[in-house]
């Protein structure tokens, strides 16, 4: 996709994200243990994990992220039932290509703290459907033979069809490393705005 179609979809995206996030029908926020003590998983990590961990362990310094380029594009998202993502960075660059690498995630996601800092505690792997599906039509999309889950059209975050896949490199999930929401993670500590 050229840098041209580029700025819109990520527009798009950012702008559908931000909708989505802030509309408290479609978040139920819940409440769990807010300790910036909080260590990654306790078990021995996939490749894919210690991949990640390699490549982002900068950004666990929101302020390199934001140096960097990285911009907000959500406030917290809270899970349906329970967990949450966190708040989504993004690098405007890779959204809305079609590469698939552990050492490049399309978002970086923070858990907001009761100090107002940010604590990196994963990342989360975006590629539109229709991009990957032009660029790539006989692969299924996949990183280190985790393949990503379809988000279907339509969908609650009012985007085209998408595959994502989260890893919590940074924070152990009790329902597993690649899990969309984190029993762990929470937004009560999201700023009002």
């Amino acid at each position: 996709m050229n840098l041209s179609l580029k700025l819109p979809v990520l527009g798009a995206v950012t702008g559908a994200l931000f909708a989505l996030a802030g509309n408290g029908s479609a978040h139920d926020l819940t409440s769990s243990a807010d300790q910036a003590g909080h260590h990654a998983s306790r078990v021995k990590p996939s490749p894919l994990v210690d991949k990640v961990r390699a490549a982002t362990r900068r950004y666990k310094n929101i302020d390199v992220a934001l140096a960097e380029g990285w911009v907000p594009a959500t406030p917290c998202v809270s899970g349906p039932n329970s967990g949450a993502m966190g708040v989504h960075y993004v690098l405007p660059d890779r959204v809305g290509d079609a590469v698939l690498s552990a050492d490049v995630p399309e978002a970086l996601i923070y858990e907001p703290l009761t100090n107002g800092r940010l604590r990196l505690v994963g990342v989360e792997f975006i590629v539109l459907a229709d991009v990957w599906n032009t660029a790539n039509p006989d692969a299924q999309p996949a990183l280190d033979g985790h393949l990503l889950n379809l988000v279907s059209e339509p969908n609650r975050y009012r985007l085209p069809a998408f595959y994502e896949l989260h890893v919590w490199a940074w924070e152990r999930n009790p329902n597993g490393n690649f899990a969309d929401w984190n029993s762990q993670v929470t937004c009560d500590q999201q700023p009002n705005s």
